[in-house]
């Protein structure tokens, strides 16, 4: 009888927990009526980041959003996110950059391939039909002065109402993560590739 009655006890706590914790949760869905276009940055030393843009690149296209793709200092070997999502119509997919600065190891190449790409984002940016634009690795252009963030971001913040932007990389500038909606900061606790395990494909490429 004293199990039942501390069981029936424990169930009752819950009960009144969960409900307390049910009216916190309805409360702020009721507060939150704003219906806008995000913008939202991906960064810090981590795995994932890039990962993560593409789910949500998933989530537009499964509204039938279209989207559009911009990646920065990555070259131009197809990984396993291009070769799947160029097979949808609704998507338009850029490789803005010849590789990593210690690929190219040219600074005047590096510069002139991240502003070509600027340039295409930019045409996407004011665009209204395009729901989701994803800028890839772009927090690296500001990082090693390609582009000037205090020229980029009013572009940014003019794009159309609707439109959601997603932006990753690593050191994100103040100024960037201050004009976001949503900051998410991946951190860097263990990864195969300093145990000596190449790039595996369908997780790191």
């Amino acid at each position: 009888m004293s199990e039942d009655r501390d069981s029936g006890e424990r169930e009752a706590r819950h009960a009144l927990r969960m409900a307390r914790k049910k009216a916190v949760v309805d409360a702020a869905i009721a507060r939150a009526t704003q219906t806008r276009g995000l913008l939202l940055v991906l960064t810090g030393n981590g795995k994932g980041k890039s990962s993560s843009a593409f789910g949500m690149l998933a989530r537009a296209l499964g509204h039938g959003m279209k989207v559009a793709v911009f990646q920065f200092i990555k070259g131009s070997r197809q990984t396993g996110e291009q070769a799947y999502f160029q097979r949808d119509p609704n998507v338009r997919w850029e490789q803005c950059g010849e590789g990593f600065t210690w690929e190219t190891q040219s600074r005047s190449r590096d510069i002139a391939a991240a502003r070509a790409g600027w340039d295409k984002a930019r045409q996407a940016l004011a665009d209204p039909a395009i729901g989701l634009v994803l800028l890839d690795e772009m927090t690296y252009l500001f990082k090693y002065g390609y582009l000037d963030l205090a020229e980029v971001l009013p572009l940014l913040q003019a794009r159309p109402p609707m439109q959601h932007l997603v932006i990753t990389g690593r050191a994100a500038p103040q100024a960037l993560m201050d004009a976001a909606d949503t900051v998410s900061e991946i951190a860097d606790i263990k990864h195969a590739f300093r145990a000596g395990v190449a790039a595996q494909a369908g997780i790191d490429r």
